[in-house]
């Protein structure tokens, strides 16, 4: 088995029309006190701890300026007009901890040279590692190419559609249909996973040439033919909150699902080891022709066990004696009861059962496995109900400035930036996820994720009551597995003077 070191990385976009600005992220990744010259906002940052290494990577054609980074980023703000404008990429991804520091430079260094500005975009990275065993890395991608005099180009073209003669096709509103063509290749979806398989691969060298044996892996646990229950991704503010000691709603189904899965692969671990002793007695059954062809009677070997050990105590004392005995008496009169009530006699029978306790384990799996992709969307839902209502009056507020009002209108929305940026954001999950968001069923949707997080304890507790199932046949393998050593010198002994008879 090869060791799994954490795999993070995660990918997304800095727009403006979600409230965002390039500089503000590049000032909080840095560390800094940048001024965004496109609205006047200063961003300070320069008490945020856990910054230990910045650097800007730039393409042979950028100008020379670009390395101070309030000059790139100002440069790319004050370019983009659109009030929705696209200002950059962003990627955060997990470093190793088996790694030095100065490994982790050089791995994100070889990273970004490779996929990122070998293709012609500008990279400003940061680490941050506040010693508490999260080293990570913040990676900001400019979106628009530059041309070979190092002024910002065109991230794509319009193209006229034509039809089957070649000929424009001409729209109701007299205008011609038109298609976007990217200029750059850099928004294809594919390079997601190309970037995300290039971490892995890049990782993994860098700790292979650290004679570190932990690997990481890009795929998922479907991918990988893990079959677990996925937990959920945290967010920031719950992740804050959770440090802080706050337990929250996610993180306390993050660690419920983290304690099913334990218990699940080691169900599955004691089922697999029985299985395989049976096989091999099987196999030795096989291959031994002079014994009988039907399964042992395990009740016979369970009272087999239970004279060897009062043959085994007979050289310690009579207090002893009797103490042990009375121990063995109960471990047997429970392994006699479990197989009694399972209609369990043989190893036949034995081995029906365990994968009958398989099936069961694979059932309740399954069916906890689509109660918490459930909780997931459900909280989903609630978190970002709650923020539609509860912002909907800031929101309906602003709609009330007209334009003309501009520095009015200004003001309001900087002052309630936050505000407005939750909203926008739950309007467009609600939108997306519902056909219907007048009335939303806050107080529905909690009642369900109570009643699946009732149904979820009560899954655990049958599999807990399945693990102690597993438990008790253990006892009975290590019991049987005495009982028919102890018989094999008495088989040995009868082979033996069968064949002296014989002769």
């Amino acid at each position: 088995m090869i060791p799994i070191a954490i795999y993070h990385w995660n990918i997304g976009i800095v727009s403006r029309g979600k409230g965002k600005s390039a500089v503000a992220a590049a000032a909080y990744r840095s560390g800094e006190k940048l001024t965004n010259e496109w609205d006047g906002m200063t961003h300070d940052y320069t008490r945020k701890g856990g910054v230990v290494h910045t650097e800007i990577m730039l393409p042979p054609h950028a100008p020379p300026s670009f390395s101070d980074r309030s000059t790139l980023w100002n440069s790319v703000e004050l370019y983009e007009k659109a009030g929705n404008a696209q200002l950059a990429r962003e990627i955060d991804a997990a470093l190793p901890i088996e790694l030095s520091r100065e490994e982790q430079i050089r791995l994100v260094r070889e990273y970004c040279s490779s996929q990122f500005v070998s293709r012609g975009m500008c990279v400003d990275f940061a680490i941050h590692d506040t010693d508490k065993g999260n080293p990570h890395c913040h990676i900001m991608l400019t979106m628009r190419p530059l041309d070979e005099r190092g002024t910002w180009a065109a991230k794509s073209k319009k193209e006229y559609d034509l039809d089957e003669n070649g000929e424009r096709i001409r729209l109701p509103s007299g205008r011609y249909k038109t298609h976007k063509v990217d200029l750059t290749g850099w928004n294809d979806k594919d390079n997601t996973l190309l970037w995300r398989k290039a971490w892995a691969d890049y990782t993994n060298d860098f700790l292979e040439r650290n004679g570190s044996p932990e690997r990481i892996d890009h795929r998922s646990n479907a991918e990988r033919g893990i079959d677990e229950i996925p937990t959920v991704h945290m967010g920031v503010a719950a992740c804050q909150m959770e440090k802080k000691g706050i337990a929250t709603e996610k993180g306390e189904l993050n660690r419920s699902i983290q304690k099913t899965n334990r218990l699940i692969r080691e169900i599955r671990a004691q089922i697999g080891k029985l299985k395989e002793w049976i096989a091999d007695l099987f196999k030795a059954r096989e291959t031994a022709p002079e014994q009988p062809p039907q399964s042992p009677n395990l009740a016979n070997l369970l009272m087999k066990y239970l004279s060897v050990q009062r043959e085994k105590s007979r050289k310690y004392s009579q207090r002893w004696q009797q103490q042990h005995a009375a121990d063995e008496l109960k471990t047997i009169a429970a392994a006699v009861n479990y197989l009694s009530e399972h209609s369990i006699s043989t190893l036949d029978e034995l081995d029906a059962s365990l994968s009958s306790v398989s099936d069961k384990v694979y059932s309740i799996r399954e069916g906890m496995k689509t109660a918490e992709q459930r909780m997931k969307e459900l909280q989903k839902l609630i978190e970002n109900g709650e923020n539609y209502l509860q912002y909907k009056p800031i929101h309906a507020e602003l709609k009330k400035l007209k334009n003309g009002w501009t520095n009015k209108r200004d003001k309001y929305e900087e002052a309630h930036r936050a505000e407005l940026t939750l909203w926008n954001a739950a309007s467009r999950y609600l939108h997306a996820n519902l056909t219907d968001i007048k009335m939303l069923p806050i107080s529905k949707w909690k009642q369900e994720y109570a009643d699946l997080k009732e149904q979820r304890d009560t899954d655990y507790t049958k599999l807990k009551a399945t693990r102690t199932e597993v438990a008790e046949l253990q006892k009975i393998r290590r019991c049987v597995d005495i009982a028919l050593r102890a018989d094999q010198p008495e088989q040995a002994q009868t082979r033996t003077k069968l064949h002296e008879q014989e002769r």
